[in-house]
């Protein structure tokens, strides 16, 4: 039996749950660490509440604010770089770790109450130790212990790889495509989700009903999706539902009750996420952009592929012929459960596990 630790800011869009859940269900001891609560309500296993950071707005615009003053861009901007490489400037470093100085106290009495040292492999999502110096990390692979560092998206792409950590990482993981070629060692992994929790929808509301989730607008394409559908609502008699930073119940509700989902449009991130995973097993269809690679990648997705200069036109096409929008959501949820249900999906990253001299 592994003993299996995720630490991670939070619990984003609920992903830490199904790795624990896979693990277990595999013979296997799993446990994860978040910073702090989650706004969408995940639920929490070992819980810090560290203060002076959250996905709140009030956090995110400092962090804009910080970004655009100190390094002259906007924070959803690439970086350069094979991989690129967090390398703030000293004072910024400095204010990070007066931060780390106030969270100790509460990392320290996790660490001793639930005897943090005694696993045998270390997930460090978004590539981030309690510390920036990856102190804790470091003292981990000084004892022969496993460290994986997994990426989901802004973390490499705006922030780059913390190098201490990036140093000593024993394997590199994520879910996004397009980090692969932003990393000299990156491996791929298809996102964990517990599929076969839903039912598939059986009809089409009347009125067509179009639902589009966001907490980041510029990420997204929220803007453009927003003022196309409201367009079509008055062409074509849809329904259009805006889900904005809104708890993930209510999210899950109102997605089961569409009839297509549109998960984002545009050039800033590639491909799907968990809102179309939670989606397409539920039957819905899902409208999102995916570039040349990714269709090769992916060959037999089910999506429907919207681009800025053609989501309109995507969109009335499917608005017209309402049966191509439940063949659509019927293929998406073979296609979810053949590759993304985590009783599959850790499969695969069990099959790292081994690369990296780990015996299961």
């Amino acid at each position: 039996m592994l003993k299996i630790l995720y630490i991670s800011p939070e619990n984003t869009v609920g992903i830490l749950s199904y790795w624990k859940k896979a693990h277990e269900l595999n013979g296997h001891y799993c446990r994860f660490v978040t910073f702090y609560k989650t706004a969408a309500g995940y639920e929490e296993d070992i819980l810090l509440n560290l203060p002076l950071i959250a996905s709140k707005p009030w956090y995110i615009g400092m962090r804009r604010w910080m970004v655009r003053q100190t390094e002259g861009r906007e924070s959803h901007t690439n970086l350069e770089g094979y991989p690129p490489v967090w390398n703030p400037p000293t004072w910024q470093k400095s204010i990070w770790r007066l931060r780390e100085l106030v969270w100790k106290p509460k990392i320290s009495r996790a660490i001793h109450d639930f005897d943090l040292e005694n696993f045998d492999i270390y997930h460090f999502e978004w590539g981030l130790d309690f510390y920036r110096n990856a102190e804790f990390a470091q003292k981990m692979k000084a004892k022969g212990k496993k460290i994986i560092c997994h990426y989901h998206g802004q973390d490499l792409r705006n922030r780059g790889v913390i190098p201490d950590l990036d140093k000593i990482s024993d394997l590199n993981l994520t879910n996004e495509l397009d980090l692969v070629y932003m990393h000299p060692n990156l491996k791929y992994l298809f996102l964990p989700y517990d599929v076969k929790a839903f039912n598939t929808k059986q009809s089409l509301n009347k009125p067509l009903t179009i639902c589009h989730a966001t907490t980041n607008r510029i990420i997204k394409g929220s803007d453009l999706i927003i003022r196309t559908c409201k367009e079509l609502e008055k062409s074509h008699g849809i329904r259009f539902i805006l889900l904005e930073n809104q708890p993930h119940e209510k999210v899950i509700e109102i997605k089961r009750r569409s009839d297509l989902f549109i998960d984002h449009v545009g050039e800033l991130t590639w491909g799907y996420g968990m809102n179309s995973l939670e989606a397409l097993s539920m039957g819905v269809a899902s409208a999102t952009y995916l570039n040349d690679t990714y269709e090769k990648f992916i060959p037999d997705h089910p999506f429907i592929n919207i681009r800025p200069d053609n989501i309109k036109e995507v969109l009335r096409h499917f608005i017209e012929n309402p049966d191509l929008i439940m063949q659509k959501g019927a293929e998406g949820r073979h296609w979810v459960e053949k590759y993304h249900d985590y009783r599959n999906v850790v499969r695969r990253l069990y099959d790292y596990y081994h690369e990296i001299g780990v015996n299961l």
